[in-house]
């Protein structure tokens, strides 16, 4: 493998390698699979930034410490609808799947279900737990907070998150209706993708530390990122960092630590899960066709000269999906970690360097 080839490879077969990768750094396998598919999910929807190429950090905070092997958090506090979980600096994807579902079972009982959730990590994207809740017949709403990142309008320093929300709303189409955000122009795993691949990014993305536009990732990294909307952006992000880390008695603002900083500290961000139950106000198949259609007229409208075509929210990534039939196009640089971590973790690196493997272990033997 060059510098300059790029690898496809089955979504199957990736996810059977990240999932090797984590058995041998310690993730009982079950809890290996769930986040290994979490993340190649990711990129079947074309959101490679929260995908397989977070592979080598997340191993690297299992192995200082910082995120923990527990498969499940801690009920804390439980009201009927309200529920308090500790996470355990477990992985995101393990506390995430067991919030949403007990915010649907809660909201099954009562209405709705409120799951919050302090002592986080990073959970991926957040559509996919909100379209979890959807597919239950539930309106889905998942949000968490980040470290600052962005200025106040006005400001000249990081003083709150780019903190993304996720709302999903059932559907009898085929196509999943749900926003999905950062509250920030870009999120920050799109300007990491970019640095790796030695790319610019648009001036509208971030500003260097001083304020000042910049199109360098690296800069980027180390200045600040700007608001989606302007002051619109920031407020959003302001309540929700203060709704995550409040109810769930976690961290807010400055108390979140870098993911990217010393992978020895936990990240402890707070997260959000609701659950409401269409049933306990509508007919669920009605609500569902309504969805559907509304989402068609956005599809089926106007269009204004040279655009093509118009997606309704959540849509796109759909398509990215379809259109991948199952296969994932990796850079360079992330094949290349991927086969790194492999040989150090002694297991097979196929499907990325078939033939090259005479000294490394089969799958089913992997050392810790």
């Amino acid at each position: 493998m060059t510098k300059s080839d790029s690898i496809t490879i089955s979504a199957e077969r990736l996810s059977a390698l990240v999932t090797r990768i984590f058995v041998a750094g310690g993730l009982p396998e079950r809890s290996a699979q769930m986040v290994a598919q979490g993340l190649v999910d990711a990129d079947l929807d074309g959101l490679a930034s929260h995908g397989v190429m977070l592979v080598d950090m997340y191993l690297e905070r299992i192995r200082q410490g910082s995120v923990s092997t527990e498969e499940l958090g801690v009920i804390v506090s439980d009201n009927d609808a309200a529920v308090v979980l500790d996470a355990r600096h477990a992985l995101g994807h393990l506390t995430g799947d067991q919030a949403i579902k007990l915010a649907i079972d809660r909201a099954r009982r009562f209405g709705a279900g409120i799951v919050a959730v302090r002592h986080g990590f990073h959970f991926g994207a957040a559509r996919r737990f909100a379209i979890q809740a959807a597919e239950a017949d539930c309106i889905g709403i998942v949000a968490c907070n980040t470290r600052p990142l962005m200025p106040a309008p006005g400001g000249a320093e990081r003083v709150v998150g780019n903190n993304p929300i996720a709302i999903a709303v059932p559907t009898s189409g085929s196509i999943p209706i749900v926003l999905d955000m950062a509250t920030s122009e870009a999120a920050m795993g799109k300007i990491r993708m970019a640095e790796k691949a030695g790319e610019k990014i648009p001036d509208t993305w971030a500003v260097k530390s001083d304020g000042s536009r910049t199109t360098s990732p690296a800069e980027a990294i180390a200045g600040m990122l700007l608001p989606s909307g302007g002051p619109k952006g920031f407020g959003l992000a302001f309540v929700l960092d203060l709704l995550c880390g409040l109810l769930s008695g976690g961290a807010t603002g400055g108390a979140v630590k870098p993911l990217y900083g010393d992978p020895a500290t936990p990240y402890d961000s707070s997260h959000l899960f609701m659950a409401i139950d269409v049933a306990h106000f509508a007919d669920p198949a009605s609500v569902r066709a309504a969805a559907a259609a509304a989402a068609e007229h956005i599809r089926s409208g106007q269009r204004a000269p040279g655009v093509s075509q118009l997606f309704a929210p959540g849509e796109p990534e759909w398509r990215k999906r379809q259109n991948a039939a199952g296969q994932i196009r990796l850079t360079p640089a992330v094949a290349e970690m991927l086969v790194r971590l492999a040989r150090e973790m002694q297991v097979s690196t196929e499907p990325l360097a078939p033939g090259q493997n005479k000294s490394i272990q089969e799958p089913g033997h992997a050392q810790a």
